[in-house]
């Protein structure tokens, strides 16, 4: 984690926030940190970090993230703040550690939020990377392919159904775990509504 990571992610998001719409967004990770990675990390960089990936996380477009080799440190949580993860059979995911335990930023808030507590639980006390296989068991990948032409063939497919209102339907499906049928019934009115005006505008014209 470092000052170039904060402003490589930010200049992917703003990349695709003044492109063309509809367009997904194609994240390639791969590395893994050395031991003593954290040495020159502050708290204030770690902000700006976890903000950089919020704003990752939040793009109107949907992000799909291809994985190679070890995956760990900064590429992890990007992984983890992305919609749809296509990994490379030989991949793993290397949460970081160190001796206290795994890292305690918000990829295990996001593990827990989106795949449950119970992976996150697992993931957090896994001593060892974890190969793509069992990351798909887990449901921290969606997808492992053979290799990285498969991968980014996938991934331009998947890309291919991006939508405008896509950060729409993210964030009701991000609302849903906690949000009650009754208060969520008006935001998912207000989504209807909008693609019902949308596909009544060509006839307008």
């Amino acid at each position: 984690m470092n000052a170039k990571a904060v402003a490589a992610v930010a200049e992917f998001c703003q990349q695709i926030e003044d492109g063309p719409r509809p367009v997904a967004g194609i994240v390639q990770l791969t590395g893994s940190p050395s031991d003593n990675a954290s040495d020159d990390v502050t708290l204030a960089l770690v902000n700006k970090w976890e903000r950089a990936l919020r704003r990752l996380e939040r793009l109107p477009v949907p992000t799909v993230s291809v994985l190679a080799g070890d995956c760990g440190g900064t590429a992890f949580e990007s992984l983890m703040a992305t919609d749809y993860r296509i990994a490379v059979r030989t991949a793993s995911l290397v949460p970081q550690r160190d001796s206290e335990g795994m890292w305690p930023g918000m990829s295990l808030y996001r593990i827990a939020n989106q795949v449950g507590v119970v992976a996150a639980r697992r993931v957090s006390v896994s001593e060892g990377p974890i190969e793509a296989t069992r990351a798909l068991e887990l449901n921290l990948i969606d997808e492992v392919v053979e290799d990285m032409t498969a991968a980014l063939d996938r991934a331009r497919e998947v890309s291919g159904s991006a939508s405008r209102e896509y950060g729409v339907r993210r964030q009701l499906i991000f609302d849903a775990a906690h949000t009650s049928f009754e208060n969520a019934l008006g935001s998912h009115l207000a989504a209807c509504d909008r693609v019902l005006r949308h596909a009544a505008e060509p006839l307008r014209g």
